[in-house]
């Protein structure tokens, strides 16, 4: 499931490719069905805190459905609480008019080289018939780089499920951040995320477009699948399916997606901690930023903070719950020894800012805080927040 790095990297992604070639394998996913009432999806959250501060880290899916909400009154009451709000990037720049056009410059080939001449002679053809269903082929999209084919083919799958940008949970924070009057900002720039998407290798771009189009039909099992671990909070399954496959499979990729990112951004998170009194922060990222131990819950967790899981839905004996699901990870942490991933050539961490501090913080102790009680119809996501911030652990 490589190619579903599409909820993994940035939202505004999503938001461009659905202006363009997202019919071409629509036909893959069959009709939606009508959204129908359900709980709402167990929140991946972590509250991360030293003697006067604390950071919640929330793992987000970019594109979600309309029966994903309301959200959990866990998230509601961190929202409540949260003086600020930090995304990948921040909104103002990632809706930029100016976002698109400079996408679109980075999803095209400049050096002469095209989409039929860089890929293999059985994968044009394949991806020719998947293309053909759709009154579409690869002469129309000869232009452009595989990694952006492979992102516009899923996201055409998505779409025909019923998943939207829209409705992801980063751009319903955003909105509600906005309405609540609540500062934002963001841990990278948009230029940062642009060659993020551009930069991986040849190879492995190939790799993850040949395994949407050798089977595409198992595409939307494969969507459900990761989606519905996402819901249920299924940590195993979410670090198997989104970050071990990954890692494996395309390592440089995973260096540049993951490891790069994470390293920058846990400087800027001890920052907020480290600082005298600021308030709390909600931080929003992709929630393959929060898996294993590269995840930000154990960088942060081995510089000395207090980590917690919050969950109020979740038995006793789930949590904390470790965020390192394959076994190897598991096998790695008993022996008191973190699993290291198999990486490329090592670049320096981008855009990392604020001086990284390792000391030791003082422990807490976590209260759980009190469920909200009124939310409104589900089918407007829009519930109702708590008014007072939530119950805090001592310190």
């Amino acid at each position: 499931m490589r190619f579903l790095k599409l909820f993994v990297l940035p939202l505004f992604t999503a938001s461009v490719l659905s202006a363009s070639l997202t019919s071409a394998t629509a036909i893959a996913a069959g009709d939606v069905p009508a959204a129908t009432a359900k709980a709402p999806p167990v929140p991946l959250l972590w509250k991360v805190s030293d003697q006067d501060n604390a950071v919640y880290l929330l793992g987000s899916f970019h594109l979600l459905r309309a029966d994903d909400y309301p959200l959990s009154s866990d998230i509601d009451q961190a929202f409540a609480g949260a003086g600020k709000l930090v995304f990948e990037v921040a909104p103002e720049e990632m809706f930029d008019p100016a976002v698109p056009q400079r996408f679109m410059a980075r999803a095209r080939y400049d050096d002469g080289r095209t989409l039929s001449k860089v890929l293999p002679a059985d994968l044009r053809e394949k991806l020719n018939r998947v293309l053909a269903k759709n009154g579409s082929s690869l002469a129309q999209l000869d232009a452009l780089e595989p990694w952006f084919v492979n992102l516009s083919l899923v996201l055409g799958v998505s779409q025909s499920m019923g998943f939207s940008p829209q409705l992801g949970l980063d751009q319903y924070l955003m909105r509600q951040a906005a309405e609540a009057g609540k500062p934002t900002s963001g841990l990278e720039t948009m230029e940062l995320q642009l060659q993020v998407m551009d930069s991986g290798p040849l190879p492995e771009q190939i790799t993850a477009l040949r395994e949407f189009v050798d089977k595409p039909e198992d595409v939307p099992g494969m969507l459900d699948e990761i989606h519905s671990a996402w819901r249920n909070a299924d940590l195993a399954m979410l670090d198997e399916k989104a970050r071990v496959e990954m890692e494996q499979k395309t390592p440089e990729t995973y260096r540049m997606v993951n490891l790069e990112r994470n390293e920058a951004w846990v400087p800027q998170i001890q920052k907020m901690l480290d600082e005298s009194k600021q308030g709390d922060t909600l931080v929003v990222v992709g929630s393959l930023h929060l898996l294993g131990n590269d995840g930000l819950v154990e960088r942060l967790r081995s510089k000395g903070y207090t980590v917690e899981r919050v969950c109020s839905t979740c038995a006793p004996a789930d949590g904390p719950v470790p965020v390192i699901g394959a076994e190897r990870a598991f096998a790695a942490k008993d022996a008191g020894k973190p699993a290291e991933p198999k990486r490329g050539k090592d670049k320096p961490a981008k855009d990392a800012s604020g001086k990284q501090e390792s000391g030791k913080h003082e422990s807490g102790k976590h209260e759980a805080g009190e469920a909200e009680a009124a939310r409104q119809d589900p089918a407007r996501h829009e519930p109702a927040r708590a008014e007072a911030k939530p119950t805090a652990p001592s310190r």
